[in-house]
């Protein structure tokens, strides 16, 4: 898949279309040693009170949890911005939060400032409970460049590394919970895919955004790329 499909208007774009075909169940899982849980982006920005919080994003937190200990592989992201991001508003004289531009990889949705690196906004909620969490991959700290998969910088081409540190340990399925499900966990799910891991979205672990219909579109490109759903009662 292209890389421009990163920049947020292909998505917005695609409110008209139609939501994804129901999930189909799938039988019950038990993860073992070549499972991971990735945890996206379960930070205070983005939790109510934030600067950019998903609605009811904390209700994930509860089912990360319950679903952790399952788990004996589990990664972690954070955003990891610079005070002067390019994908800030703020670092564009003029512009407001969500308006647009054209950066060197693409069209670029800008945010209100969110997740400095160092700051309490930053820092993961502390209602997190996964003590055994092996990697922590922090993305998005280039100062010019967004970053909403855990794998793939929006330049399309840099890589955060979490890929090769996935195959040298063996992990051949993901299952992605976090924030928010139409931007940071779809991009995450579909890079994961090119990478060739079979991928499974955590659908009641996750919240969206749906700027203008883009949580139906998101889920509609993931399952063309071959992410499945799942919910955390189909995980044993």
């Amino acid at each position: 898949m292209e890389h421009r499909r990163r920049g947020v208007l292909a998505m917005l774009g695609a409110a008209a279309l139609p939501l994804a075909s129901p999930r189909q169940a799938m039988a019950h899982v038990k993860p073992g040693r070549r499972d991971v849980l990735l945890v996206v982006d379960v930070q205070n920005c983005f939790l109510p009170g934030g600067s950019l919080a998903v609605k009811d994003g904390d209700a994930v937190i509860p089912v990360i949890n319950a679903l952790a200990p399952k788990f004996r592989n589990v990664v972690v992201t954070q955003d990891w911005h610079t005070p002067d991001h390019a994908s800030f508003a703020s670092a564009h004289p003029g512009k407001k939060p969500f308006e647009t531009v054209q950066m060197p990889y693409g069209q670029q949705v800008l945010w209100p400032d969110h997740c400095v690196q160092g700051t309490p906004g930053a820092e993961l909620s502390p209602a997190l409970r996964i003590p055994h969490a092996q990697l922590v991959i922090r993305k998005g700290h280039d100062p010019g460049i967004d970053s909403y998969s855990a794998f793939v910088e929006a330049d399309g081409k840099t890589r955060t590394g979490l890929a090769g540190y996935l195959k040298e340990r063996g992990i051949e399925r993901i299952f992605v919970a976090g924030l928010a499900t139409d931007f940071c966990v779809a991009w995450s799910a579909m890079d994961a895919r090119k990478a060739g891991f079979d991928v499974f979205v955590i659908e009641d672990a996750c919240r969206g955004i749906d700027l203008d219909g883009s949580l139906a579109a998101a889920w509609k490109e993931m399952a063309a790329a071959g992410v499945e759903r799942t919910v955390s009662d189909e995980i044993v």
